[in-house]
């Protein structure tokens, strides 16, 4: 587990998050039919660097962009193409930054114009899952606290989520441990996603990953692609926080 955050750096991942989260508010003004999620990516990268920051993902692991986009049925790590939105799709845009080697690290899932019923309770419940997420992350809780709201909430209202992918710690690097997975992992996967102790000072990423039909997954042709095996949509939203007492530090917060 990685050393506590001290005030300094603190103060640095706060800056990190505000241009990730900034970001993402910007390209909300773009998202409309016809747009291509490669101007999407390029808008993000020009206003991270104008803040002097960098696109955490572009290059990470040989990633060649600076934001996932994933639209309707492709879960998370969409790649930035050619491709216009439409009218009626869900498009998830994740996003980081780092800024004097700390990461932000979030995710949104926008409406393309007027979207269906469907789609928008799916939306409203993976946020609202998110928040159920992150009241659970206290000092001396665990992980599996946050794990356990998220899933008992999305579960509940008739979703299921990803289980190959799940949150993680932040901080000099965007995959710290502890993994923050969006269900309770069974006992036989407890070892690689452990019930790690929260505590002040920890930076962590929790991200809901949510699917309107069945849990499973596949990866697509591009070999980044993570998609729905039933081709329902799915939804995703992140925020990176640190650990604070009994209420943590959101650091993505969105204006």
């Amino acid at each position: 587990m990685p050393k506590p955050l001290n005030a300094e750096q603190i103060k640095i991942m706060l800056q990190a998050g505000k241009i990730t989260g900034d970001t993402l508010t910007l390209l909300g003004k773009y998202i409309k039919p016809g747009i291509t999620t490669l101007e999407l990516d390029k808008i993000a990268e020009d206003y991270i660097r104008s803040c002097n920051a960098v696109p955490t993902f572009k290059g990470y692991n040989d990633f060649p962009s600076s934001l996932c986009i994933s639209i309707d049925e492709c879960v998370v790590h969409g790649l930035p193409s050619d491709r216009q939105l439409k009218e009626g799709e869900i498009v998830s845009i994740d996003c980081g930054a780092t800024f004097n080697g700390y990461v932000g690290d979030s995710a949104v899932t926008y409406p393309v114009g007027e979207i269906s019923e469907e789609k928008k309770r799916l939306l409203r419940i993976t946020e609202e899952s998110l928040f159920k997420g992150i009241e659970q992350a206290v000092d001396r809780g665990k992980v599996y606290d946050i794990s356990r709201a998220v899933q008992q909430y999305c579960e509940s209202n008739g979703y299921s989520l990803t289980r190959e992918l799940t949150g993680h710690g932040v901080g000099r690097k965007m995959h710290l441990a502890p993994s923050v997975p969006n269900f309770v992992p069974p006992l036989l996967e407890r070892r690689r996603m452990p019930n790690e102790k929260l505590y002040n000072g920890l930076g962590i990423a929790i991200e809901p990953m949510v699917h309107i039909g069945a849990k499973e997954v596949y990866t697509g042709d591009d070999k980044w692609s993570v998609i729905t095996r039933d081709h329902t949509a799915a939804a995703h939203f992140e925020h990176t926080l640190i650990i604070n007492g009994k209420e943590p530090i959101i650091t993505t917060l969105r204006n």
